[in-house]
């Protein structure tokens, strides 16, 4: 793989690497909505959810639309929500208990 490949993946993933961005990804999985509804859900804030969302919409993890005054975010059906089916299924199969492994190494992270 060539190095511009391997950078795509590390912004992919370093993308989805921060706690926000993945509560955003999670909390828009079911429904879009607006940033006010993400900003009342999350309870973060404004300023802190909509860096969050301008980089997921660099990477194209969150897509957009105007709806009137207000800009409605959702997520990228067509390859967001397999790789999250994909992480379900995993974890499913392979995450049925708390890994002391994985606890230890989130906790390093954090």
């Amino acid at each position: 793989m060539s190095n511009s490949g391997n950078a795509s993946y590390h912004f992919f993933f370093s993308n989805l690497a921060n706690p926000l961005r993945i509560d955003i990804v999670l909390s828009l999985r079911d429904k879009e909505k607006s940033v006010t509804k993400l900003y009342k859900e999350l309870g973060v804030e404004q300023s802190k959810l909509s860096h969050a969302l301008a980089s997921l919409r660099c990477c194209n993890i969150v897509e957009s639309k105007k709806q009137g005054k207000e800009r409605i975010y959702f997520l990228n059906k067509k390859t967001i929500m397999p790789i999250l089916n994909l992480i379900d299924k995993h974890s499913t199969n392979f995450c049925k208990t708390p890994c002391s492994k994985c606890e230890k190494a989130s906790h390093k992270l954090a």
